[in-house]
């Protein structure tokens, strides 16, 4: 037999589960990474020019005299992601042309 105490609990058992299970849902749809920024929220990074190697800027400010910016469309996200592997062999000349970086540094 069901009694009325029983049928308030199970109703705020499975009301409880859902809320769980939405919170948790929520948690894995964010898109949330667990690699490594290369700059913090609020930074851009930059690369010294003729090497590789470089830091974060804080957004609105100028890029520092010796850095670049990089190209929009390879702008290393987080650490060992595809651009910023290809940035540490990789630099600008003064001219601003993608070239090796030297081995040195």
């Amino acid at each position: 037999m069901t009694t009325h105490r029983t049928r308030r609990r199970t109703t705020r058992t499975a009301a409880a589960l859902t809320a769980c299970s939405t919170a948790t849902l929520a948690v894995l749809l964010t898109g949330c990474s667990t690699a490594d920024a290369i700059c913090s929220n609020g930074e851009y990074p930059v690369q010294n020019i003729g090497a590789t190697g470089g830091q974060c800027v804080p957004d609105g400010h100028k890029v520092p005299k010796g850095t670049f910016r990089y190209p929009e469309d390879k702008t290393p996200k987080h650490v060992d992601d595809k651009w910023d592997i290809y940035w540490q062999t990789h630099t600008l000349d003064k001219h601003g042309t993608i070239i090796k970086a030297p081995q040195d540094s």
